[in-house]
């Protein structure tokens, strides 16, 4: 009941806001603006090196023993196999 009544209330007021012709201000800013973080980033290759990777993470088969720089510090590191046999970027 309560879950109809909440529905029925958001419908009207979005029925009476374009009934209104109530407008946004050309300034206003939206209400969910999209944002691009760093978990967001994927390690993709570029030329002969890896770029947005996250340290300790695993490595693409592709990036076996090659570098790539980190996405938030910059630094090199290089995809090598540990002991337990898992691919990992670790700091060259």
């Amino acid at each position: 009941m309560l879950r109809k009544l909440l529905v029925t209330a958001a419908t009207g007021v979005m029925a009476t806001g374009v009934v209104t012709g109530a407008t946004v201000p050309a300034n206003a800013a939206p209400a969910t603006a999209p944002t691009v973080s760093a978990a967001r980033c994927h390690s993709h290759k570029v030329n002969k090196h890896w770029e947005c990777i996250t340290p300790g993470s695993y490595c693409p088969r592709a990036a076996r023993l090659h570098y790539g720089y980190a996405y938030k510090t910059g630094k090199r590191y290089r995809c090598v196999r540990y002991t337990n046999g898992q691919w990992r970027w670790k700091r060259a």
